[in-house]
């Protein structure tokens, strides 16, 4: 059997064997990442959208936001430096990561999220969201190329979402604080006298 037709069918026989579910995460705001993966071969769709490994569904990260507050979510791609997503909120572009120079398979992976999102080389965006439902997936806009030039359209990435704190929480312990300054002063002041 040639090797076209014999890998028409193993992604043929995956397909029908994939599972018709989504993947949905309920996203929590404590700043660790959450894995997600790209691979055209195992998704149902053979697209380059986000998905769950373990079962190849696609994959969807939900949370709300209650009124008053906000939270930074990060996206960051991991694995072979080169890749860039899309991000949507219900299906709608939320942004876009980085641009970085397209990569190749022959670089070093990297699967640390932390030292992924540090490194120059390797695509992430942060959005600042109010309050609401939300519900992230994306897909692979820039992929990496393999050794023969074409894109390898399979990756690792992770989602992290963080609180950010309300700005009048914020603004009462910076007025907290200089009460606290000016009560130290006056007393300094009074003991010099």
């Amino acid at each position: 059997m040639n090797k076209p037709l014999l890998c028409g069918a193993l992604a043929l026989a995956a397909a029908l064997a994939a599972p018709a579910h989504a993947s949905t995460v309920a996203l929590a705001a404590d700043g660790q990442w959450n894995e997600f993966d790209v691979d055209s071969f195992a998704a149902p769709s053979f697209g380059t959208g986000w998905i769950d490994n373990t079962d190849g569904s696609p994959l969807t990260f939900t949370f709300t936001i209650a009124a008053g507050q906000a939270a930074r979510l990060t996206v960051v791609d991991a694995g072979f430096a080169g890749d860039t997503f899309t991000v949507t909120n219900f299906g709608a572009a939320l942004g876009t990561t980085s641009s970085v120079a397209t990569g190749t398979t022959a670089a070093d992976p990297i699967f640390d999220f932390d030292a992924a999102y540090a490194s120059p080389s390797f695509s992430h965006g942060v959005f600042t969201l109010g309050a609401g439902s939300y519900s992230i997936s994306g897909w692979l806009l820039q992929s990496v190329l393999d050794d023969s030039g074409h894109a390898l359209d399979a990756t690792s990435g992770a989602v992290r979402l963080s609180a950010i704190p309300e700005a009048t929480n914020a603004a009462l312990l910076l007025a907290g604080l200089g009460a606290l300054g000016l009560i130290a002063r006056r007393r300094q002041a009074r003991t010099a006298v």
